[in-house]
């Protein structure tokens, strides 16, 4: 029996048991092969910023991980890289993607999330995912690449099928979107050259660091990790904070009493739900030791920061929703040179989701107790989430 199995149904019962058994499991990766799982807050930690767990696959011993088959046009992204490649890319990235652009989103995302919550009417009940918590990232990131609205609805399917594909779909369904999605974005960057805007993927067709830029690959997979990853990982956190708050009423109540609390119960929300059970797949250019345990050189290491932000030993009583709680050091977002780039959309806008929907409804409630997550080690999150609403009158 795989040491990890009931992971997608009771993950937290499994981090428990496997954390107290052992600093590192030899288990069934996602993709079938055999990988060892990390589970401690202090080994993930240091196993994120470690330069000897290499993201580069080309480190994968022969015929072990398989993982996403992406074209060469959407493979060489930040999460295959390592120095001196990904140093290049994310400082070419960062004369584009900078805070100020992400401070001048604040407003335009409160209009968004004001619009979605305006259809929802004053009462009544909704599928907060499919109205609200997957509508408004995929609106934001796409406004911030510059997507046109008719094209929106597309990427949003194609990003589904590929993080938590449907069992039932037909064979071949996976490989069907990501031919459709670098086809569009093969169209829309030929269209920003030839007719620039004011969004990002102009100016990463612009930008210039001492006369380097970015080669057409690399461009077209930075455009396809910032949908896929900016779109996935804030539908999860928004998602997943609006249940552990209707969850919790306690918790609930104190934070519509002081709304000001809002950007660390963001934090909190991340580390005790966070987007992802794993962080992306690392393989040694030599044999590590990890808590004690060798990991041969190129052999598949899974990390896990669901597992760490559970971890007592960091985080006490970690299983209980604590808003007063100091969450920093949570890894929900990574650590180290890999940390999520878009780490400071994704919580700008979770914080404005929540606040609105909040200043919006003084009467909120899980409509439906039998929950449904994704069957999917990549996205932590809901399928659906119903809840019923009552619109405040004054």
């Amino acid at each position: 029996m795989d040491p990890a199995d009931g992971l997608l149904d009771h993950p937290y019962d499994v981090y428990r048991r496997l954390r107290d058994t052992a600093p590192v499991h030899r288990i069934a990766g996602p993709d079938g092969t055999p990988a060892w799982l990390v589970t401690r807050y202090d080994d993930v930690r240091a196993a994120l910023a470690d330069p000897r767990l290499s993201l580069d696959k080309r480190h994968a011993t022969a015929g072990t991980y398989k993982g996403f088959s992406l074209p060469p046009a959407l493979d060489a992204n930040l999460l295959n890289m390592d120095p001196p490649d990904h140093t290049r890319i994310r400082r070419l990235v960062g004369r584009a993607f900078t805070p100020r652009r992400i401070e001048q989103l604040r407003a335009p995302i409160r209009r968004t999330a004001d619009r979605l919550l305006d259809a929802l009417g004053p009462h009544g009940t909704a599928d907060l995912v499919a109205s609200y918590a997957a509508p408004l990232p995929i609106t934001v990131i796409c406004d911030l690449l510059g997507i046109p609205d008719e094209h929106r609805m597309d990427f949003r399917v194609w990003t589904d099928t590929l993080v938590a594909p449907d069992p039932a779909a037909p064979p071949g369904t996976a490989k069907e979107a990501v031919v459709a999605m670098l086809g569009y974005l093969t169209r829309l960057l030929a269209d920003k050259r030839r007719q620039p805007a004011d969004d990002l993927l102009s100016d990463l067709i612009a930008v210039r660091d001492e006369g380097d830029r970015l080669s057409e690959d690399e461009l077209m997979s930075l455009a396809f990790l910032i949908l896929f990853a900016g779109y996935e990982n804030t539908v999860q956190l928004i998602g997943n904070a609006v249940l552990a708050l209707l969850q919790d009423p306690d918790q609930l109540a104190a934070l519509r009493a002081d709304p000001a609390r809002l950007p660390a119960a963001v934090e909190e929300f991340a580390r005790y739900e966070g987007p992802a059970l794993f962080a992306i797949r690392r393989f040694p250019v030599e044999d590590v030791t990890i808590g004690g345990v060798t990991i041969p050189a190129g052999e598949t290491v899974w990390v896990s920061p669901s597992a760490a932000n559970r971890d007592p030993s960091r985080f006490p009583d970690p299983d209980r929703l604590d808003l007063a709680r100091d969450a920093s050091g949570h890894l929900a977002l990574g650590h180290g040179i890999h940390y999520c780039l878009g780490a400071p959309l994704a919580r700008a806008e979770t914080e404005i989701a929540v606040a609105a929907l909040l200043e919006r409804f003084d009467e909120l409630a899980l409509a439906d107790e039998n929950l449904h997550w994704r069957r999917s080690l990549r996205a932590r999150g809901l399928v659906e989430l119903q809840v019923s609403y009552t619109r405040k009158t004054s």
